[in-house]
């Protein structure tokens, strides 16, 4: 431990190499969500798997609004148990082993129902939906512990940020091995994909989850190895289990101690899962609506990931300038404003009733059209707000927290943001079903955002105590 820095928690800070082996953890899961969530596979799923991207849409909604209600009923029993364990990393370990191999299994999800199926493809994306989010409960619950409680901000924005640089990093590789040798004659490029990757069989789609797979256990070693963890309970598991599920109703029946943080979890369960079917239903949205291709899709990734890196930077230290409150007030006006903006744009139209035409205006053989230009520069301004909004959100939460429940805590942390995880997405499949419309399913989430900000308003910023339960 760094004897000469303070935590959060009021206790030594970990050495450098620690906290900043903890970063190595975001860096792990951020480029599944990127690739496969967000940018390649979601969307080729959607689209060519399912084969309509109305329908697919909704599909997508419906695993992730599923995966949500579970988690909403563990998570917070979950982070209870392991405060009282006093340990996270095992959770870390069996949580990436079980995504990893999920993801490596998404080689198998092929069109025309070859491979494994629609119904197991949903099952493999439920199951590591589910693991994603626990795995991100232990991983956050570490941070008030280990960094410097002047870094904190700091730490948090450069893990986002090193996640947006793994996820950039991969999806240059796929670009440039995978996705345009054999489309573009191009002289840097291979005349044909390398490794043998067949195109008209999707394998440059599916080769992103054995990917980010592989990617998310070698990035999580760090973490494992340097990253101190807390002193595991002499009680035996049962025992832990029983008296962190009396925490958890505990908690909850002093509820009216914690109100302040409870009226942040309140603001966040509508803000934070906003932004993030944002992210989730950009690619699917983009894709359905221009009918871009998985290249084009990588390239908006890549750039968007680099937005997103920058804006965590920039989020970490306006964090630490402004304090969390104002800079989180800041990235959800801000990316309730570029959602409408988003979802202004058809193929033929910006800002609903400007009628510019789908001809293309320069001659790069991507996002020809002054459409497609509009809504691949908006996404850039959200991509950087979107991850300036999470990074900011974790360390507030942070900063309210009591640092002996930091773990139940950011179990409830998780429980805000998955109750949405079930509702927003239930959101804009029903909407999206109801109206026949992905624009109309994809701008639904805008109201989660600004009722959000409306309630973020009155949360003030300070420490809770552990309440007295004498």
């Amino acid at each position: 431990m760094n004897s000469s820095a303070t935590s959060l928690a009021g206790t030594p800070a970990a050495t450098p190499l620690g906290y900043f082996s903890w970063t190595f953890g975001q860096a792990a899961r951020d480029p599944y969500y990127i690739m496969v969530i967000i940018y390649i596979f979601y969307p080729y799923f959607s689209n060519t798997v399912v084969g309509d991207p109305v329908r697919g849409q909704a599909l997508i909604g419906y695993i992730t609004a599923g995966a949500g209600f579970l988690l909403a009923l563990t998570a917070p029993f979950l982070g209870a148990i392991a405060d009282k364990d006093g340990r996270r990393k095992p959770w870390l370990l069996v949580t990436v082993m079980l995504m990893s191999m999920g993801a490596l299994s998404l080689w198998f999800v092929e069109p025309a129902g070859r491979g494994m199926g629609i119904p197991a493809a949903i099952t493999v994306l439920f199951v590591v939906k589910v693991c994603f989010t626990v795995c991100e409960v232990f991983h956050n619950a570490m941070l008030p512990t280990i960094a410097p409680a002047n870094r904190v901000g700091l730490v948090s924005g450069l893990a986002f940020s090193l996640g947006n640089v793994g996820g950039l990093l991969l999806m240059l590789f796929v670009l440039f091995a995978f996705a345009l040798p054999g489309t573009q004659n191009w002289t840097f490029l291979p005349e044909q994909p390398l490794f043998g990757i067949d195109q008209g069989m999707y394998e440059h789609n599916r080769i992103v989850g054995p990917i980010a797979g592989v990617w998310m256990f070698l990035f999580m070693l760090p973490v494992l190895f340097y990253t101190p963890d807390g002193k595991p309970s002499t009680s035996p598991l049962w025992q832990v289990a029983k008296e962190g599920v009396s925490d958890v109703l505990q908690t909850l029946k002093n509820i009216r101690h914690y109100a302040n943080v409870a009226r942040y979890l309140l603001a966040r369960l509508f803000f934070i899962d906003g932004m993030v079917g944002v992210l989730t239903f950009g690619g699917v949205y983009a894709s359905g609506t221009f009918g871009w291709d998985t290249t084009t899709l990588l390239i908006f990734g890549l750039c968007s990931s680099a937005s997103a890196m920058f804006g965590a930077y920039v989020g970490g230290l306006l964090d630490d300038k402004v304090g969390s409150k104002k800079a989180l007030l800041i990235s959800i006006w801000t990316s309730s404003v570029v959602l409408l903006a988003l979802v202004s744009v058809q193929p033929d139209t910006i800002l609903y009733v400007w009628q510019v035409g789908s001809e293309p205006v320069w001659n790069f053989p991507y996002f020809a059209s002054l459409p497609e230009l509009f809504y691949f520069c908006t996404n850039q301004i959200f991509a950087m707000f979107f991850v300036t909004g999470l990074s900011t959100s974790r360390t507030f939460m942070a900063k309210l927290s009591p640092p002996a429940l930091a773990t139940q805590f950011f179990g409830l942390f998780a429980l805000s943001a998955t109750v949405t995880a079930f509702l927003a997405p239930l959101l804009v499949a029903t909407a999206t079903d109801l109206f026949d419309s992905q624009r109309i399913g994809f701008g639904s989430l805008a109201m989660l955002m600004l009722i959000g900000a409306i309630l973020l308003i009155k949360v003030r910023e300070e420490q809770a105590t552990v309440a007295d339960t004498g």
